[in-house]
């Protein structure tokens, strides 16, 4: 048996393990399959061991099948649900071999960690991993903004398993976005922005992911839990021990429908506010079991008109730091190619693409780069994620979207 370390925060609560866990010695703690109810229970499993082990031999399994699995589900054009069930979580593999080191984003293992933190109520752990997720999610965005933005619409619409923490991110990472580059917000308030974006739902994190299963309306008792989640959750980080008056003001009104300018809202209230028209972007945008998604340019429109069909500010500022084609959504352009957005271009509307699919209806040998502010290429309508059926990989797309010197500066 070759034992790799696992990173213990990188284990989901509430989800089949998909990989045996072992200690230092080999002795098995949990078979494949075992089901760990919560961190409690985890912590007690893990004892006083320093590091927990899995086969490296199962994780590069787990790794393939999760790839396999989901592409042949989605090539099948199987229902929403068994594509959901049919994924596991990669895990946080960290071999002792010596291997190069890469600085891209595991971006299906930071979806893990996210599961796992907002599954965490205990204030002491969960404190410090969502510093850490913010940390990380801060670094990629200004690192490569358009990747960033691209892994997230792509999981987002793609699956449903992990909704409430692919939702969080792609929240997170949109607000971030908008509020440094579009609206120029101080640091404090962008980093208060990110926290409850992040944490905004934790006291209906199960609920949420239940609902995206759920193929019948919300029950009554369901609908009070949403209502109230706001304040649940502000009583929840409170005694966590958050005291950040603006995380916490963003998370009680982050979901209150109140049209006006940013200017006349207090402080906490303006982050609310970008926060509530992220949130209904990113909601649009994925899938349920009970519908379909949105097209993304119907997921913009959306968010860009307030509750009065008057120009929203903040969505407005979202829609020009992500573009009404994000990176990661899907367009058919005047050639009749069907494409995926890889970066924003010179303005909202003109982003560049890479074709996936020709003329012809055929998939491509190899994603073709496409400059849509070029007649020629010009957008000429936006395509479900859904209709795009075809066998690509996310790491075989993410290079595509590297800044590069004749990208426009963020």
């Amino acid at each position: 048996m070759n034992l790799v370390p696992v990173s213990i925060d990188s284990i989901a609560i509430s989800t089949p393990l998909p990989c045996a866990l072992h200690d230092s010695e080999g002795v098995l703690l949990a078979s494949q399959g075992f089901l760990v109810n919560s961190r409690q229970e985890l912590e007690t499993m893990v004892g006083k061991r320093s590091q927990i082990y899995i086969d490296a031999d199962q994780s590069d399994n787990f790794r393939r099948a999760y790839f396999s699995r989901l592409n042949n589900l989605v090539l099948e054009d199987r229902a929403l649900g068994q594509i959901a069930q049919a994924q596991i979580s990669p895990y946080d593999i960290k071999r002792e071999a010596p291997v190069e080191v890469s600085d891209e984003p595991d971006w299906l293992d930071l979806q893990t960690q996210a599961h796992a933190m907002l599954r965490d109520t205990h204030g002491e752990t969960f404190l410090p991993r969502l510093q850490r997720l913010q940390t990380e999610l801060e670094r990629h965005t200004l690192r490569n903004p358009d990747g960033t933005l691209f892994a997230l619409i792509h999981l987002a619409g793609s699956e449903l398993q992990h909704y409430s923490a692919t939702h969080a991110m792609l929240v997170c990472v949109m607000c971030s976005v908008a509020a440094r580059d579009v609206l120029k917000w101080p640091a404090v308030q962008v980093l208060a922005l990110c926290n409850a974006a992040l944490s905004m739902n934790l006291s209906m994190t199960e609920l949420q992911d239940r609902l995206a299963m759920q193929k019948t309306p919300p029950t009554p008792e369901q609908t009070r839990r949403i209502q109230s989640h706001a304040a649940r959750t502000v009583d929840m980080l409170q005694q966590m021990g958050v005291t950040d008056a603006l995380w916490l003001e963003a998370v009680m009104f982050h979901s209150s429908p109140t049209p006006r300018p940013l200017a006349q809202r207090s402080e906490g209230k303006r982050l609310a506010r970008l926060i509530q028209r992220a949130d209904m972007f990113a909601a649009r945008l994925s899938p349920r079991a009970s519908r379909a998604a949105d097209a993304p340019s119907v997921a913009m429109q959306a968010c860009y008109f307030d509750e009065n069909r008057q120009i929203d500010e903040a969505g407005a500022a979202l829609i020009k730091a992500a573009g009404i084609y994000s990176p990661g959504t899907y367009v058919r352009l005047r050639t009749n190619e069907v494409a995926v957005v890889v970066k924003r271009g010179l303005n909202t509307t003109t982003p560049k693409v890479a074709v996936l699919i020709n003329r012809q209806g055929m998939a491509t040998g190899e994603p073709m780069l496409r400059d849509t502010s070029l007649a020629e290429f010009r957008i000429v309508a936006s395509v479900p994620q859904r209709d795009v059926k075809l066998n690509h990989k996310l790491e075989r797309l993410l290079p595509l979207t590297k800044p590069s010197a004749a990208d426009r500066p963020w």
